[in-house]
């Protein structure tokens, strides 16, 4: 067998070359990364693959697709034993076989105090499909299958400093967690990821791959033991696939039904990619069968298309903090409408008439049934990656929406669409996302949405024009800029943080509240700096302690007191910022207020016109909340 890693130099040229030709599912394919070595320095010049290579007699060469330009693009690779040469762009290696992996990565996992990290499951445990062996399958021996080798550094685990703390993590928190855990490493390309094993996370996720818009792309991941806790074979067996699913993002797959959203546009699978036996699709979506026809027929394996990745993807697309995640260009075609559509379902966007320039801009997405009642998912939100959403900007150019952190949903709620409940609806901040501010300049812009549905069908809304308004005064303009900073863009996309991180970003939102109270804005600066108040805020010191900031529920009550009176936001956001109002009166002690602020949000919304239909909801929530606050208090 000679296929694996090799390594050759030509001068001050170095060459790591992977051939792929034989041994455990071979692809077919040559591929290798250039770097050029000045003194102790070495710098990444180009990859390149050979897609079907010509092997005969120990020779292996075709012709080669290069990320750089060179007129000499035939490769040829001569090899006897484990040595031998390569010429690749005109230039000649004398090269030396190194590892049976294609690719080695060093995995640093973390866990908090109580959570305890996956060892490995028995494949045979349950039953599973014919063929496919029976055998001990950890994180490590998984990608070891695909030919990667992880390498684990000495684990951790993260004591807690604090009492009383719920232990649920939340966006902002994980992202300050990652940007302090990363903070000791050179802002560089590396092949090495960081897995934080958490209690859990405030939305029921299971797992989350941190992807934002700095240089660290892909770095790092978390999955959450209370919701894959358990020593059954179902439960290590659900383990294992939601680790090397959130690691499979750290190497830049995307979910088996968004490859087409790849740069340059991948081709889906079966079923529009619910039908891949993947690492990387949802068990629960899996056509045909579900959950049940899924474990029935995976081999816990990877698909074709992604070995290919894993191992011959170009250096940039693959490699730990370089090309941001599904992407080499933000540039898309925008979503246009399905030729057919019987899928009984439709998809709405709306927006406020017009934004003021470094107004965070919201959509309400609304999802309803036309003609007979339909059952479908509940994730309609863009940050479960269900939905999708396409910006066309004022110069024509069309991106696509990419929220700084991925949720990974391992269960699907079943929503019901029909008389007594005819729409479901989100509200979704979309003004600042993993390539930064979408919005920063004044002009017309056009959102589209994409559903995809439990059944597979894509749902694409009509398209929503977004204004976006020049400013007309001076305290506008004072206050635009205060608002489009970077680290404000993150605040917005994570409702406040304490990392010191953003702390240019938060002393700009303090600044509009302390020098342009007055304007409008000035509620949005509020709400990030009030929600963050109201929580309590877990921080991994640089000591890997865990130590848990208390609400500040006096300042909390200040600001979205403030924000409760402004009706300027949209309605859903209005309808978070007083529960959490009402939450922060209750902690500190004051339960009729709280009462009194889930009635004035009744009132408001009666005021306000809300449908009858969404209105009895908002009755039922309230009252829920009462009972809720009062019982968390006694």
């Amino acid at each position: 067998m000679i296929s694996g890693l090799y390594q050759g130099q030509d001068g001050d040229s170095r060459l790591a070359l992977r051939v792929d030709v034989d041994g455990a599912r071979p692809m077919g394919r040559v591929s290798g990364d250039l770097f050029t070595v000045a003194g102790a320095t070495t710098s990444y010049v180009g990859s390149f693959v050979v897609s079907a290579p010509d092997v005969r007699e120990g020779r292996i060469q075709g012709r080669g697709e290069f990320t750089f330009a060179t007129p000499v693009r035939d490769v040829r690779v001569d090899l006897e034993g484990q040595a031998g040469t390569a010429v690749v762009a005109g230039r000649t290696y004398e090269v030396s076989f190194v590892s049976p992996y294609f690719r080695s990565v060093l995995l640093e996992q973390d866990s908090v105090v109580g959570a305890v990290p996956f060892v490995s499951y028995r494949t045979g445990s349950l039953p599973g499909p014919t063929g496919s062996p029976a055998r001990e399958l950890s994180v490590v021996s998984a990608y070891a299958e695909a030919g990667i080798e992880l390498t684990l550094a000495e684990p951790g685990v993260i004591p807690v400093e604090g009492s009383g703390a719920d232990l649920a993590w939340d966006d902002a928190e994980l992202h300050h967690a990652m940007t302090r855990h990363f903070s000791a490493f050179e802002d560089a390309v590396a092949w090495r990821v960081w897995l934080l094993v958490a209690s859990k996370h405030v939305g029921g996720y299971r797992g989350i791959m941190f992807d934002y818009n700095d240089a660290h792309q892909r770095q790092g991941s978390a999955v959450f033991y209370d919701a894959i806790k358990g020593d059954t074979p179902q439960a290590q067996r659900a383990q294992l696939r939601t680790y090397v699913h959130e690691l499979g993002h750290a190497f830049n797959l995307l979910h088996s039904w968004q490859k087409n959203l790849a740069t340059p546009p991948q081709p889906l699978g079966p079923d529009g990619g619910f039908g891949d036996l993947s690492w990387m699709n949802y068990v629960q979506n899996y056509r045909p069968g579900g959950e049940q026809g899924y474990w029935a027929a995976f081999p816990f394996q990877f698909t074709d298309a992604e070995l290919v990745h894993l191992r011959h993807g170009f250096y940039r697309d693959v490699a730990m903090g370089a090309n941001a995640f599904g992407t080499g260009a933000a540039d898309i075609a925008p979503f246009e409408q399905p030729v057919e559509d019987h899928s009984g379902l439709r998809l709405e966007l709306r927006a406020k008439d017009a934004y003021e320039l470094g107004e965070p801009v919201v959509v309400e997405l609304k999802l309803s049934y036309a003609g007979q009642p339909r059952t479908t998912h509940g994730h309609l939100h863009p940050d479960t990656e269900f939905t999708q959403v396409s910006i066309t900007q004022p110069s024509g150019k069309t991106v696509l929406y990419r929220p700084m952190m991925r949720h990974c949903v391992d269960t699907s709620p079943e929503i019901r669409l029909d008389e007594g409940n005819p729409a479901m609806y989100r509200s979704a901040y979309i003004g600042h996302g993993r390539d930064g501010h979408y919005f920063q300049l004044p002009g017309e812009y056009q959102v589209r949405a994409q559903y995809i549905a439990a059944d597979g069908s894509r749902i694409v809304s009509p398209a929503c024009p977004v204004r976006v308004r020049f400013p007309v005064t001076h305290d506008d303009h004072q206050v635009a800029e205060l608002m489009l900073g970077e680290d404000q863009g993150k605040l917005f996309s994570l409702l406040g943080s304490d990392s010191p991180f953003l702390r240019s970003g938060n002393e700009a939102l303090d600044e509009v509240i302390d020098r342009y109270d007055h304007h409008p804005l000035a509620v949005y600066a509020r709400l990030v700096k009030g929600l963050n108040a109201e929580r309590e805020f877990k921080e991994l010191t640089p000591g890997n302690r865990l130590r848990i900031r208390p609400p500040d529920l006096k300042q909390g009550i200040e600001h979205l007191t403030a924000v409760a009176r402004d009706a300027s936001i949209d309605n859903i956001t209005l309808n978070l910022a007083m529960r959490r109002l009402a939450r922060a009166e209750a902690r500190q002690g004051d339960l009729a207020r709280a009462n009194a602020v889930m009635d004035k949000m009744v009132a408001t919304f009666e005021a306000k016109g809300v449908n009858p239909i969404v209105m009895g909801q908002i009755r039922r929530q309230a009252e829920l909340t009462k009972s809720a606050l009062s019982a968390e208090v006694s």
